[in-house]
């Protein structure tokens, strides 16, 4: 097996379609798959005035984003390797660097912003033009799909 895969996973319906059918192509391909769950340390606008009296340590905020991602892999079978991942930048920046040598790369088309609308994400529209690697976009109708199974 020498074949690698790249999913960004960030806990939605989306990012559980994406590596629903990453986990696919993986077994068409023989591949090994690279759950990616990228964070980055949370923005405090003001301080005490507003009740932020302690803020949550790179640790405990890393910490957080690996339960998440060990949460949605626990929901799928074990018959590809999975390789969790927990990196800290951006989701778009992370990942158009790990599918540098990868066989393909796959996002969901939305993820958890607010814009429920937009046909692409930020993240999805970031790595579409600069991935290393082919890249595997999973639609609103595959996440529908996915949460209907769940």
């Amino acid at each position: 097996m020498t074949a690698r895969i790249v999913v960004g996973v960030d806990g939605s319906d989306q990012s559980r379609a994406a590596l629903a059918r990453a986990l696919e192509e993986a077994r068409l391909r023989d591949a090994m798959v690279e759950a990616v769950h990228a964070w980055s340390p949370p923005i405090y606008w003001g301080g005490l005035e507003y009740g932020v009296s302690q803020l949550p340590t790179r640790t405990e905020v890393e910490d957080a984003a690996a339960a998440r991602l060990d949460e949605v892999l626990a929901s799928f079978p074990e018959d590809v390797v999975i390789e969790p991942l927990v990196v800290e930048g951006s989701p778009a920046r992370v990942l158009v660097d790990l599918s540098q040598g990868a066989d393909l790369l796959v996002v969901g088309s939305r993820g958890r912003g607010g814009f429920a609308g937009l046909v692409l994400g930020s993240t999805s529209h970031g790595v579409v033009g600069h991935a290393h690697c082919p890249v595997l976009v999973v639609g609103e109708e595959s996440a529908r799909s996915a949460a209907r199974a769940a």
